[in-house]
């Protein structure tokens, strides 16, 4: 085994082989299990660091093995694999300690840190994966980790969300391995290689080429949330708040968003889906996805199922960028991946608090939140005000791109799309701000319960990198300068 492939065992066994000793250790051992967590997390971002560098100086790291002829099992590092699995570490390390707090006196903790670093592992493999096969497993090895997650309360409501989120994301699933097998007997490979592996395929069966497509674009559409195949992600808002931050900010979410990215760069080629006549398809679905769940965010008064709609919109953001393809909407697109991560883990943290301190659950519950728990709420006020696309926060670095890149290949109908959509982000955002900061509390009937620094701490964590994300957007290895490596290589060939 090279040195190369070590690195990459290692970073996907800091989850995948931390999970079954977690598993193994009874309820009562708490502080073993938590300083498991936090080693594990911690070697992983340190690990995924130092691949970070390789990979940014020219190396590339790989391991592969055959299961078929012409069928391989196959890990790679390349610089969009980091971009995916630097994201994944850190939050991963960050919502570590909010679980550990979160869940500090609950039941089946063992089981849920378990199945949490299972779920992590799973992600790192679908962003390590060298092919459509190898993240197919990995794909589908997250969806079965994050049922358990998602039903951890075992209440009537879990349960019925459990089952819906399997039916939409097993039904996905088993699409996309049809699709897989259909790339493998089209093109004899499964492969991701930047400009992609279908233009001889599209060349002689332009009819096959596009009917493959649509099903890869479907199959990941489910877990990108693309209406109308989003209607268990509101549902799954009945999960624990760590939970709800992972589904959104890294694991499920950004895996379909993230597989829809490899299938247009690199099954197909950007080229080879714009003379199929697939890119405005494509783009109109995002549009179409980007107005709904604001609209539907207007609507929600349950504080999670208001960001859930929330995400169905900003995750396509990513799908647009992608499908306008040029240059510039593919930096804001990839930027993005990392930007609405960072401001919706935020969110959920904070989210988060405000139920475990305060009770509150719902829009209409959080008249004077502000100075009852302030840190909490500075951290979700920054998140939202960048949401919305205010400079020089990171939503407004990813909707500037978007912006400039539409302008760039003649689609001047963006500019609306996205003025319309930040105003829409304010109407429903705005007003819990003003709710939490202009509007007094009602009597309190008891002493407000104070949180601790585990539950504290994170999210003003994720809103300073909100923050420094905007601030430093062309600093060196900030994602918006990893993004324009990305495309610059994605796009040379």
């Amino acid at each position: 085994m090279t040195e190369s492939a070590t690195l990459l065992i290692l970073i996907l066994l800091t989850s995948l082989g931390a999970a079954p000793v977690i598993f193994a250790l009874p309820e009562s051992a708490a502080r073993l299990r938590t300083a498991i967590n936090l080693t594990m997390a911690t070697i992983k971002v340190a690990l995924v660091g130092w691949l970070a560098l390789e990979v940014g100086q020219g190396a590339r790291h790989g391991l592969s093995f055959a299961i078929l002829p012409g069928l391989e099992f196959r890990l790679q590092a390349d610089p969009l694999a980091i971009l995916f699995i630097a994201l994944s570490a850190v939050l991963w390390l960050i919502t570590t300690i909010y679980s550990v707090g979160y869940l500090e006196r609950g039941p089946h903790r063992a089981r849920f840190f378990g199945f949490f670093s299972l779920c992590v592992g799973a992600t790192v493999g679908v962003a390590l994966a060298g092919n459509l096969f190898t993240f197919l497993v990995f794909y589908e090895l997250l969806t079965l980790a994050t049922y358990p997650l998602v039903i951890h309360r075992g209440t009537a409501e879990a349960l019925r969300a459990g089952r819906i989120y399997l039916i939409y994301t097993l039904a996905g699933g088993l699409v996309l391995l049809l699709g897989t097998l259909g790339l493998w007997v089209l093109a004899g490979t499964t492969d991701f290689v930047a400009g992609g592996i279908m233009a001889d395929v599209a060349a002689a069966q332009p009819l096959a080429a596009q009917a493959l497509f649509v099903v890869l674009i479907l199959a990941l559409g489910v877990k990108a949330a693309l209406v109308p195949l989003h209607r268990w992600l509101p549902i799954a808002m009945v999960a624990p708040a760590p939970v709800s931050a992972l589904l959104h900010a890294v694991a499920v979410v950004k895996a379909g968003a993230f597989g829809i990215i490899r299938v247009v760069f690199e099954v197909f080629g950007i080229e080879t889906v714009r003379e199929l006549g697939l890119t405005m398809p494509l783009a109109a679905l995002a549009a179409v996805t980007i107005l709904y769940g604001s609209v539907r965010a207007m609507t929600q008064d349950d504080i999670k199922k208001r960001l859930a709609y929330s995400t169905v919109s900003q995750v396509s953001y990513i799908t647009l960028g992608v499908a306008l393809a040029g240059p510039v909407a593919a930096v804001g697109a990839l930027a993005h991946l990392i930007h609405q991560g960072l401001m919706k883990i935020t969110m959920f943290m904070a989210a988060g608090n405000l139920a475990e301190a305060l009770g509150v659950k719902r829009v209409s519950q959080m008249d004077g939140v502000g100075r009852a728990l302030p840190g909490t709420m500075l951290a979700f006020s920054l998140a939202a005000l960048a949401m919305i696309g205010l400079p020089p926060l990171a939503g407004f670095v990813s909707k500037w791109y978007l912006a400039q890149g539409g302008l760039a290949v003649g689609q001047d109908w963006v500019i609306p799309l996205l003025l319309g959509s930040s105003l829409l982000n304010a109407l429903y955002f705005l007003p819990m701000l003003h709710r939490a900061w202009f509007r007094d509390a009602p009597e309190a009937e008891a002493p407000r319960p104070r949180i601790g620094w585990m539950l504290a701490a994170p999210p003003l964590v994720t809103a300073a990198l909100v923050l420094a994300a905007g601030l430093m957007a062309n600093a060196p290895f900030s994602p918006l300068e990893w993004t324009r490596f990305i495309v610059e290589l994605e796009y040379r060939e």
